[in-house]
């Protein structure tokens, strides 16, 4: 009997050491996503803000986390004061400083960098009703503990598709990535939703092939990318926008072809490049 007791006692000990999970193995909290605005959803009657180029972080409450899950190891002084409830929204510092936000909130030991990091709030999950009474649940707590760090991001009515092209051509214009609209009625959802949308401009150039690398995984034995020389005599990497067809039979070497991205980083290198056609 006593060694049963015994044995019972190791079985609960060792359940109670396994069933621990440390905060920096957090699972991957819901987070919703945007669809691409084509220009067939109506979206009058919806709102939009610019959508910044910084890194999504999620607050659970307890610490920021990445959108798949990893703890973003913030300084103790920059999360003190924030709710004991969930936010959601993007740690930014500036337009067109994407790369150096990046270095700054993946660091596992944090620096003074993060002085310059503002969280903007976009959503505040888990709450009732619609977007407005969701963001008005962070307003009411900031009233009563202010904190500079935290800023709600202004949700801007869209009365009419002009309002909302020429609201994209001055984020555009300004060096900002884009625009995002959402259906304020809408409840909180996690997942891509039809009812929150990115709107962007892209820019387009001309680049030479100068090499075909090999593709890897299910491309193994097609083209991965292409290696191409840009007017400035830069080189860029394109490696998605291909068919299965032209992975098989990719442009050559010395062909010319025209790809669509997003701006260009500090160094100047476009982003997110995708191919769009072969010059005849």
């Amino acid at each position: 009997m006593k060694t049963n007791r015994h044995l019972f006692a190791l079985l609960a000990a060792w359940l109670l050491l396994v069933g621990h999970v440390p905060a920096a193995q957090a699972q991957n909290p819901d987070v919703f996503l945007l669809n691409t605005y084509d220009g067939s959803q109506d979206v009058v009657g919806w709102v939009m803000s610019e959508k910044l180029d910084g890194v999504r972080g999620l607050w659970d409450g307890r610490q920021l986390l990445s959108r798949n899950g990893k703890v973003l190891h913030a300084p103790e002084w920059f999360t003190r004061g924030f709710p004991p409830f969930a936010l959601d929204g993007e740690l930014w510092t500036r337009r067109g400083d994407f790369e150096t936000i990046v270095s700054i909130v993946r660091r596992k030991t944090p620096d003074e960098r993060w002085l310059q990091v503002r969280y903007h709030i976009f959503e505040v999950p888990r709450q009732a009703g619609g977007l407005y009474a969701r963001l008005s649940v962070l307003e009411d707590y900031l009233r009563a503990h202010p904190n500079e760090r935290i800023r709600v991001i202004p949700q801007l009515e869209v009365n009419t598709t002009a309002e909302l092209t020429d609201f994209l051509a001055e984020v555009s214009a300004g060096g900002g990535e884009g625009v995002v609209v959402r259906d304020p009625s809408a409840p909180w959802q996690s997942g891509r939703l039809s009812s929150a949308l990115k709107v962007k401009n892209h820019l387009d150039a001309e680049c030479v092939v100068q090499k075909i690398l090999p593709g890897k995984g299910k491309y193994t034995g097609m083209m991965g990318a292409l290696e191409c020389r840009l007017e400035n005599g830069r080189l860029v990497k394109i490696g998605s926008g291909f068919s299965d067809q032209l992975r098989a039979s990719p442009p050559s070497p010395g062909s010319v072809i025209t790809f669509k991205y997003y701006g260009l980083s500090q160094k100047g290198n476009p982003r997110f490049p995708v191919y769009l056609r072969r010059k005849p």
